[in-house]
């Protein structure tokens, strides 16, 4: 073992700066998430307690430091209950780790050719999307891929209907009482729920112009291995959202061209178990 140097009677390694900055990554990668809300409030409270039992107990104040020895003795589940939030996101951002969990390193093995054929009629939603971007119409379709995302189908209406351009026109009709929320199309090509409750991207790098339609897809894009079709209402535009990631201002070819592809690729192990994941935990 190659020694660096020597601190004390501890002899410092390659291993140990390596551990060190493993250690220091993770950590960053948990502040971030905690970055800009409430939560770092509450992980500075824990550290000058923390700071503060070390003082307790150079000074010998033995009640006191038996009442913080309490606390910091279960740190690790109270840590796991305050943080519970947070705690999943920093384990959905392992999960999608840009190596293994990307679906085009998985596809690239020889094993896995990409041979899978959607369910879903690709026509139909492009006219659809042309014909509700022509009215300045707002709509929301999330295409689900590993799983028929149950839990959020039973935010909205059961439907289990046939997609056509005339079911989406008449859904995402202003005057319809189904077009407050999104579409769910199941692996099937079926149309599983409709109206149906998004969760909301807390990305603070999501641009002030987008509204609560796009933060919805982006934000189920974040949990799951949907992909999204969104019409603004204001402008029409059409966008495509995919693993947190969006596409704006599509043109028609280019959304016909990204659906059927995107909707073609097989989903990764890891995926499939991020959504049953989420799902379990949301319940």
């Amino acid at each position: 073992m190659i020694f660096l140097f020597k601190i004390w009677f501890f002899n410092f390694t390659w291993i140990d700066a390596l551990d060190i900055l493993l250690v220091a990554y993770l950590i960053y990668q948990f502040y971030k998430l905690l970055r800009g809300s409430i939560a770092v409030r509450i992980l500075w409270g824990i550290v000058l307690l923390g700071i503060g039992y070390i003082l307790v107990n150079l000074l010998q104040l033995k009640l006191l430091s038996n009442i913080l020895g309490q606390f910091f003795g279960v740190g690790v589940i109270a840590m796991i209950i305050i943080f519970q939030q947070e705690v999943r996101k920093f384990l959905l951002l392992v999960g999608r780790s840009q190596v293994f969990g990307d679906d085009n390193f998985w596809d690239s093995l020889p094993w896995r050719k990409n041979n899978r054929k959607t369910k879903v009629d690709i026509n139909a939603v492009v006219e659809a999307a042309r014909a509700l971007s022509s009215s300045n119409t707002g709509a929301l379709i999330v295409f689900a891929r590993s799983t028929d995302m149950k839990f959020y189908a039973e935010s909205g209406d059961r439907l289990d209907a046939v997609l056509s351009k005339r079911l989406l026109l008449s859904i995402f009709n202003k005057y319809s009482p189904l077009h407050d929320g999104a579409v769910i199309v199941g692996q099937s090509g079926r149309i599983v729920a409709a109206r149906c409750i998004l969760p909301v991207s807390e990305n603070p790098n999501i641009p002030a112009t987008m509204g609560l339609r796009h933060r919805s897809a982006i934000g189920v894009t974040e949990v799951t291995d949907a992909i999204v079709l969104i019409v603004s209402e204001e402008t029409g535009q059409v966008s495509l959202a995919k693993n947190g990631e969006i596409y704006q201002g599509l043109s028609y070819q280019e959304l016909r061209t990204k659906l059927s592809k995107y909707l073609a690729e097989k989903t990764t192990a890891a995926a499939a178990i991020r959504d049953i994941t989420v799902e379990v935990a949301e319940r």
